[in-house]
């Protein structure tokens, strides 16, 4: 993961946002974790969803919800949510 979408002081610390996540066995977790993994990131909480998701920044298996969200993101215009998007490994 990226140093550059954590927050020093985040370390040991609990998610304190709701993600929003469904049960872990709901067939949309993955989208939605994907999403709240780009959204912490733009804020600088990308360890906490990290916590919140069980899953890391990079996931391989979120790459295809991140390809929709980008999308999304390129025609609502939201420039700092496409430039996550983009830097999330492939």
């Amino acid at each position: 993961m990226s140093r550059a979408f954590l927050r020093d002081d985040a370390e040991g610390e609990m998610p304190r946002r709701n993600y929003g996540l469904p049960p872990r066995d709901d067939p949309d977790y993955d989208r939605v974790a994907a999403r709240a993994l780009l959204e912490a990131a733009r804020v600088g909480e990308t360890q906490l969803a990290e916590r919140a998701t069980g899953y890391y920044w990079g996931e391989p298996a979120l790459r295809p919800h991140v390809e929709l969200v980008l999308k999304e993101t390129e025609q609502a215009g939201d420039d700092r949510l496409e430039q996550l998007a983009r830097r999330f490994p492939s």
